[in-house]
């Protein structure tokens, strides 16, 4: 059995002991602790019993720390702070409850989260939850602060702030050194097909009518029943995706995917929106939807 925790001294002296190491007075040391300087003194003494080792050279007129309560000051006085600063995210936690915002797996996936940690490194002490999910959640009933969507504009509700729009062109890995997709290249390639009937116009059948391939035949198909699943398969080089291309600035600037054939063509009448849930908009859902606001505005 470990006994590591029974055989420490007695932990609450040290804070009398850094305040008195701090001011090298033990009168100061209980104006900031609000007790009386005997009792600091009478920790300080116990700490020191329980030690085996003289912490201060009590001088007429002042303190001085031993070799001993140097070492122990700087040690304590760090594990306090850490101790301190713990205590203090774990209260503005509970008493501030997450930003919680909602949104299909895809989007979450593709364009949220790959952007969250810049957000939490303007805004550290702002909580948030990522409640990744196809269906359109009740943002009232759910206890929901925000929803990216996307859809037909005709079908937002009102106050609803619109981010972007809707923008598909093939997109694939660099290492496929594909240039276009005509009927030399096709034949080549694997496409990787989103299998949901709802969204035509990420659905291959439908691009290559419009592109005058409709008798030409890819070397296979890979279908996903989830479009992030999809473009992971296409940032690994498995084959051409109809990427949205707003979804996937960021791996196209990075160099992960690149569009085939030039800009992608913009689909008319959708984008992508944010949604407040109604009544009182608290301050850090406000920070963070401006912030999600200037995401999508590229500032």
């Amino acid at each position: 059995m470990d006994r590591t925790l029974s055989r420490l001294p007695p932990l609450d002296p040290l804070r009398g002991f850094v305040a008195a190491a701090r001011h090298l007075s033990f009168t100061r040391a209980a104006e900031e602790l609000f007790l009386t300087q005997s009792a600091v003194s009478r920790q300080i003494q116990t700490l020191e019993d329980a030690l085996g080792v003289a912490l201060f050279e009590r001088r007429a007129r002042a303190l001085a720390l031993t070799d001993a309560g140097a070492r122990l000051f700087r040690a304590a006085e760090a594990w306090l702070t850490d101790y301190a600063d713990l205590a203090d995210r774990f209260r503005r936690s509970a008493e501030c409850p997450p930003v919680t915002v909602t949104s299909a797996i895809g989007i979450c996936a593709l364009w949220l989260i790959p952007r969250l940690r810049e957000f939490q490194a303007e805004c550290p002490e702002i909580n948030v939850r990522v409640a990744a999910d196809n269906r359109v959640l009740d943002l009232a009933r759910e206890h929901i602060d925000l929803a990216i969507r996307y859809g037909p504009d005709d079908d937002m509700p009102a106050g609803a702030l619109r981010l972007f729009g809707e923008s598909v062109a093939p997109v694939a890995s660099p290492q496929l050194e594909l240039e276009t997709l005509d009927a030399t290249t096709l034949p080549g390639v694997t496409l990787l097909e989103f299998d949901q009937r709802n969204f035509p116009w990420l659905r291959w059948d439908d691009w290559l009518a419009a592109h005058g391939l409709a008798g030409n035949r890819p070397r296979g198909v890979l279908s996903f029943s989830h479009y992030d699943q999809l473009i992971q398969a296409a940032v690994a080089g498995q084959g051409v995706a109809l990427g949205r291309v707003r979804l996937l600035d960021r791996l196209i600037d990075e160099g992960r995917l690149q569009v085939i054939g030039g800009e992608g063509g913009h689909i008319q009448g959708r984008a992508y929106w944010l949604i407040t849930a109604p009544g009182e908009v608290r301050p850090e859902v406000a920070r963070f939807t401006a912030w999600v606001a200037s995401q999508a505005s590229g500032v």
